[in-house]
């Protein structure tokens, strides 16, 4: 780490009168998992795709590995892999026949045990139109990994795909960094960005406006902890059951959700007041601010 492979400096894309991407800067370190965060239309897709060469910026510098995406393509293709976020393959192509194509464009040997690791064995001979949206997901994945590129960039990689299929891309990805590979993953997903990513930029609106560990990010907020009761009555829902260090609270289901600033007190009066009501306490969740939360934070009344 502490080596940037993919520079971004005052990179800017516009579409017509519409500013897609307004002058953002960031850095993505050598073996670093970095996660791109935003609302549909923050300008993500905008940004990996002028990083892979599939679009031109119309101001700023872009640098992959030193190489410039628009003026050296066929050294970047050699230098990225990519899953794009919407993608397709001639109908009649079969899975294994796609496999034998990408790698012999990159000069490297077939990965067949990749199509085996996404779970695609018994779709080897299947051609693209036969295969399931997920299924085309997962090939989309392994032809973007095989010849072993340094960089990866993910667009939503997981939309689309079974929970069992979700923990194998996770456990490639934890083993692609491994070896060094960088890989920049874009998703909607905060809790997989919180879970993968070392670290994170937030785009709104087209501008850049947070960059930092899940941790970092997490810390900056109001940092109110979640705790969500449910009782066997209707005992929290009195007007009297008002708690010490509550910012707010809401309910949800059969639960009512408490925001707090100081979970002990807190807590410590919620129990007490469903024992002094003859109440009975069927489930306390207690759950530290998430990037989610933070994330909605940031999207809904701006960076605090």
């Amino acid at each position: 780490m502490n080596e940037p492979v993919i520079q971004v400096q005052d990179f800017r894309k516009v579409y017509g009168d519409v500013v897609a991407v307004d002058c953002i800067t960031f850095e993505v370190q050598r073996g670093e998992i970095f996660g791109l965060l935003g609302p549909n239309g923050a300008g993500k897709t905008s940004t990996l795709e002028c990083l892979e060469g599939l679009r031109a910026p119309d101001g700023g510098r872009l640098r992959v590995m030193g190489v410039d995406p628009v003026r050296e393509p066929r050294k970047l293709c050699n230098a990225i892999g990519v899953q794009l976020q919407t993608s397709a393959l001639p109908d009649s192509i079969r899975a294994d026949e796609a496999m034998r194509l990408f790698c012999a464009y990159h000069h490297a040997a077939p990965r067949y045990d990749l199509l085996d690791r996404l779970g695609l064995t018994e779709k080897r001979e299947a051609q693209y139109h036969q295969l399931s949206a997920g299924q085309k997901r997962r090939l989309a994945l392994a032809l973007a990994v095989a010849h072993n590129p340094p960089i990866v960039m993910l667009d939503e990689p997981t939309a689309g795909l079974d929970v069992a299929s979700r923990v194998d891309l996770h456990t490639l990805m934890r083993e692609l960094q491994t070896t060094g590979t960088t890989i920049i993953l874009s998703t909607h997903d905060m809790a997989e960005a919180e879970e993968m990513a070392d670290r994170v930029s937030i785009l709104l609106q087209g501008k850049l406006v947070a960059t930092g560990t899940p941790r970092e990010l997490t810390a900056t907020g109001a940092g109110l902890t979640k705790i969500s009761v449910r009782t066997a009555g209707s005992s929290l829902t009195s007007p009297d059951a008002t708690f010490p260090a509550v910012a707010r609270q809401s309910q949800q289901d059969d639960y009512v959700i408490y925001f707090s600033t100081d979970i002990g007190p807190t807590v410590s009066a919620i129990i007490a007041h469903v024992a002094a009501q003859s109440d009975t306490l069927i489930d306390l969740r207690v759950e530290r601010p998430s990037l989610e939360d933070r994330f909605l934070e940031i999207t809904n009344g701006g960076v605090k």
